[in-house]
């Protein structure tokens, strides 16, 4: 009897990679369930706050701005500071923007609680790095697979109950609800995501010399290490970039004036002329500041991307793929 007991007990038992697994799929469900559950109220926050369709579309674009920059930055952070540290950061950060969002009162504050919501973005390229380190080769597509599976599913589950929550309660609960669910993934994440484990041999040899009783020093030395590892010059460039181009992109699809069908029906050339004085500096300055970037970025010693890896075989086909497909 006690050893059915015992191999009951074995078989419900999870090992910590696959707990690991399960937490961090979490965190994918739960972005995508904040933003899918936002796109309902958007109807109502145009009224509420009496603005455009085209500056609406800002709710969305400083999101996704505030995302494509931090990414990489993240990633960098991650690597200097520790995995487990910078993810608990973030995902403190994406709560205070989610908090701040519920409570605005106008669409400024709207926009600059969907900026610091936007940060909670870099969290995703730690959690794959952690997912990575905890499982072997060859079971890794399989956990990069569930990981952005929960991506549809967090989707759906935001679609289907953003509409009853924004009819039923407001748009101002799309936010709050989002809160307690990440309060309760950033305390599973700090009892139970054990990164430490994750560190090889030779790594722990490294870093247990540098640890010093004098924090004064420890400070210094971690400054040390942030501004030589961390590619500030081509932050700046990455920033200006894809500001820059999701800025052109963004008022090439929203037309100028507060009653865009009447803006529809009565196009002319001196509209589509318009449109292009306000897009070409932003594409100017954004083509110039990639090209910086790439300059940067080739001659750095620790570069925030690394050009080279597009050019393997995998990577390469697949994003041809992509393009080809789009």
């Amino acid at each position: 009897m006690k050893r059915i007991t015992s191999n009951h007990k074995d078989i419900i038992k999870i090992s910590q990679p696959w707990k690991i697994l399960i937490i961090l799929s979490c965190l994918a469900t739960m972005a995508m369930y904040a933003e899918t559950m936002l796109i309902p109220a958007i109807p109502i926050l145009i009224n509420d706050f009496e603005v455009t369709y085209g500056l609406s579309s800002w709710i969305l674009t400083s999101y996704l701005i505030a995302g494509a920059v931090i990414t990489p930055i993240a990633g960098k952070l991650s690597d200097i500071f520790g995995r487990k540290k910078i993810l608990l950061i973030i995902m403190a950060i994406y709560t205070a923007g989610a908090l701040m969002g519920g409570l605005a009162g106008d669409f400024l504050t709207m926009i600059i609680a969907r900026t610091i919501q936007g940060i909670g973005l870099g969290m995703f390229p730690i959690a794959f790095s952690i997912i990575r380190d905890q499982f072997p080769r060859e079971k890794i597509s399989i956990t990069t697979g569930i990981i952005t599976s929960m991506f549809a599913a967090g989707s759906v589950i935001g679609l289907s109950v953003g509409g009853v929550i924004v009819h039923e309660f407001g748009w101002r609960m799309t936010f709050f609800t989002i809160i307690p669910i990440a309060i309760l993934l950033l305390s599973m994440i700090r009892s139970y995501v054990d990164v430490s484990q994750t560190s090889k041999p030779d790594e722990k040899k490294i870093v247990e010399p540098i640890s010093e009783p004098d924090t004064a020093s420890s400070i210094s030395s971690n400054k040390k290490r942030f501004y030589s590892q961390i590619d500030i010059k081509g932050s700046v460039f990455l920033a200006i970039t894809i500001v820059c181009f999701l800025l052109s992109l963004t008022y090439l699809q929203t037309p100028s004036g507060e009653d865009q069908p009447l803006n529809m029906l009565k196009e002319s050339p001196s509209n589509h002329v318009s449109y292009l004085n306000q897009i070409t500096p932003f594409l100017i300055i954004g083509t110039v500041s990639l090209l910086l970037f790439i300059f940067q970025e080739r001659r750095s010693k620790y570069p925030l991307i690394d050009f080279q890896i597009f050019l393997k075989p995998p990577i390469l086909l697949s994003n041809m793929i992509i393009m080809i497909s789009l």
